[in-house]
């Protein structure tokens, strides 16, 4: 506890991964407790004494849970989140929170309350999101392992970002609870992050298993770590998505270090072939605007109260106004149309192990732009359209790890993620276990600086 709090202490003014830590007494206390624990033989999980910071969309007891938004500054949380209070069970003392976008939306975690998190690698650039301040936390180890949530890309972007590892699991596989709506959006799950692919799995098995709170949940259990064995490479197919043959615009770069890396695969036996679902993916994109703006309607209550609406970011605005005049009708030809992808990309999976796409559709861009407005010349006609590349995984259900692919020529680093089919969350992580085992790219970690120009958002 000494050791990180003092690295947390040197670089966190930078970086800003941690917010609302505690009193750093009160967590070396914890730390003696867990040290006399031990003495007595007293082991209360693999992450007995493990110094963690929840990402602040979770609640843990006795915590701000602020959310990013002003509105929610000085809320204290009165019980734990479920996966949270599955990884208290385990031993870990929470030191605080980690930094989120505003309510999680937009792939950018500054908000109001915590300001700017800026990324491992070069912190005048944006780390992602939302969850930013995880995978930074990770990344410039003031942090061992981080949770995380994700709906479009919020654990897979930022591990690209930051060359760390995010995995969201099958829909259902972490329950969600709390939750107003436990039947129909279905689009959100909280998951791992790590700094390399064990420790991922080790958080995973962790806050994954049946939940009766939540009646959706899968029944089926998450093996222990000691279950999972790398895949063995040869001979296992992969189907490229890349761009979805030139429909998604992408910064320059970021295709090429993806296929270079699956290049890499190849030598190991691996097969990767270019497909496609043959599905018409602006009608996926247009589903995924009905359901979200559906899903996002629960905010509806900041946006009635004028003193509360002056403190919402334009883009949460949108998203609730998007809402109001959603008719029954488009809901339910939203949910036919994600059927029919869920289909879709099915019928791929008779053919390929696995499917796999870029983590993003740019690189990392200036920590003081809330969000690209174009990519190659393209304009971005919403402020979450050029994070596309992740709601396929979503809308599916699929689980989903980012795996990291190496950096451009200046340094940005980039990802891949890794579908399989819906459930098989082992099988993916497995490759993970064997993609990390072939490639050297989690080797690169960052030079951490202790200073930067001010950047202001």
């Amino acid at each position: 506890m000494y050791a990180y709090l003092d690295h947390i202490h040197r670089y966190n003014p930078i970086y800003n991964a941690i917010v609302s830590m505690r009193g750093d007494e009160e967590l070396i206390d914890q730390a003696q407790l867990a040290d006399t624990a031990l003495d007595k033989n007293d082991y209360w999980g693999w992450m007995h004494g493990m110094p963690h910071a929840v990402k602040d969309l979770a609640d843990a007891k006795g915590l701000e849970t602020s959310k990013g938004s002003q509105i929610l500054e000085g809320t204290i949380a009165k019980e734990d989140s479920l996966h949270i209070a599955r990884i208290r069970e385990q031993g870990a003392i929470f030191i605080g929170k980690t930094n989120t976008s505003e309510f999680g939306l937009g792939s950018q975690s500054y908000n109001g309350v915590h300001g700017t998190t800026k990324n491992a690698y070069n912190p005048e650039l944006t780390a992602g999101g939302s969850s930013g301040g995880a995978a930074v936390g990770m990344a410039t180890q003031m942090l061992p392992i981080a949770d995380g949530s994700d709906m479009m890309g919020s654990l897979r972007n930022p591990a690209a970002f930051n060359n760390v590892i995010g995995f969201r699991p099958s829909q259902g596989r972490v329950p969600r609870v709390p939750s107003n709506d436990l039947y129909y959006q279905e689009l959100g799950t909280d998951g791992p992050m790590g700094r390399n692919v064990e420790d991922t799995i080790r958080l995973f098995g962790t806050i994954a298993g049946y939940g009766s709170q939540d009646p959706l949940s899968l029944r089926d259990e998450v093996p222990a770590f000691e279950a999972f064995r790398k895949t063995d490479l040869k001979d296992v197919r992969i189907g490229w998505l890349g761009n979805y043959d030139g429909y998604l615009t992408t910064e320059p770069g970021v295709l090429d270090l993806c296929e270079q890396s699956l290049k890499k695969l190849s030598k190991h036996g691996v097969i990767v072939e270019n497909c496609m679902t043959g599905y018409d993916m602006y009608r996926l994109w247009r589903t995924w605007l009905t359901l979200r703006h559906w899903a996002l309607r629960e905010k509806q209550e900041y946006y009635e109260d004028p003193k509360q609406k002056e403190f919402l970011k334009p883009e949460i605005i949108w998203e609730i106004e998007g809402s109001f005049n959603l008719t029954t009708s488009q809901i339910s030809e939203a949910g036919a149309a994600r059927a029919d992808w869920s289909q879709a990309i099915n019928k791929l999976f008779d053919l390929y192990d696995f499917l796999v796409l870029p983590s993003a559709q740019v690189f990392p861009f200036s920590a003081d732009v809330h969000w690209p407005d174009s990519i190659n010349g393209q304009t971005m006609d919403t402020y979450h359209r050029w994070m596309e590349v992740t709601t396929g995984a979503t809308l599916a259900g699929l689980p989903a790890v980012n795996l990291p692919v190496g950096f451009d020529n200046q340094s940005r680093s980039m990802g891949i993620q890794v579908l399989g089919p819906m459930g098989q969350d082992q099988k993916v992580l497995e490759f993970a276990m064997a993609y990390e085992a072939a490639t050297d790219f989690l080797d690169h970690r960052p030079l951490l600086k202790e200073s930067i120009k001010v950047l202001s958002i």
